[in-house]
């Protein structure tokens, strides 16, 4: 089947559009007093205290901070290449949806492994990557299927950033649990619409 993708999908734009314009405020204009109500907290102990009180934000606005030039373009080029398969499936909403459930589930667990300060959309990126594979490769009326170079690009990032090597040569800080959540709840939240669908028509 020919796969028509929209020309302007509207959720993956705005996912895009303001984590481009949070990078822009905070490191070219310099409005560094942006990124702390951005983060999951601004403390490891008491655990999540802005979130105990109705910060709840916070949960799910990590994922839009970015602390680089090369951090930013990878992650938008695989939000705009992703994001848009999912929203040509479920819609603006759905994608949206998916986006706060895989920002969730692994901003806390990097907040829980390595304290408050990260962000990117890395995690959710991976979580998208998850559901558009185990999708492609167990439901076929998803009629999608992601190309196995893409596939094993994916994983050998995932590795790499594990390995420490980026670490060792970059001196970058590499939010490996949020990649590897994020991969996880994909494949889940696709085990689930494939269970659910099934369902449905049983």
């Amino acid at each position: 089947m020919i796969l028509l993708l929209p020309h302007r999908p509207p959720a993956t734009l705005a996912l895009i559009g303001v984590s481009t314009a949070l990078y822009v405020a905070v490191f070219p204009l310099g409005l560094h007093s942006l990124t702390a109500p951005l983060l999951i907290s601004e403390y490891t102990r008491p655990l999540l205290p802005e979130i105990r009180d109705g910060q709840l934000w916070r949960l799910v606005t990590p994922v839009f901070l970015h602390f680089g030039i090369f951090h930013i373009v990878f992650n938008m080029l695989w939000t705009w290449e992703l994001g848009r398969l999912i929203e040509s499936r479920h819609g603006a909403l759905g994608l949206l949806g998916l986006t706060a459930l895989i920002g969730v589930a692994s901003n806390l667990c990097q907040y829980a492994v390595d304290g408050p300060w990260f962000g990117g959309m890395s995690g959710v990126i991976y979580g998208y990557f998850g559901y558009l594979w185990m999708q492609g490769v167990f439901n076929p009326a998803f009629g999608m299927r992601l190309r196995r170079p893409v596939v094993y690009l994916l994983l050998g990032w995932l590795a790499l950033c594990w390995s420490g090597i980026l670490e060792a040569l970059f001196d970058l800080r590499v939010a490996n649990t949020a990649h590897t959540i994020g991969l996880i709840s994909g494949i889940v939240l696709a085990f689930a619409f494939i269970g659910v669908g099934r369902w449905g028509r049983a």
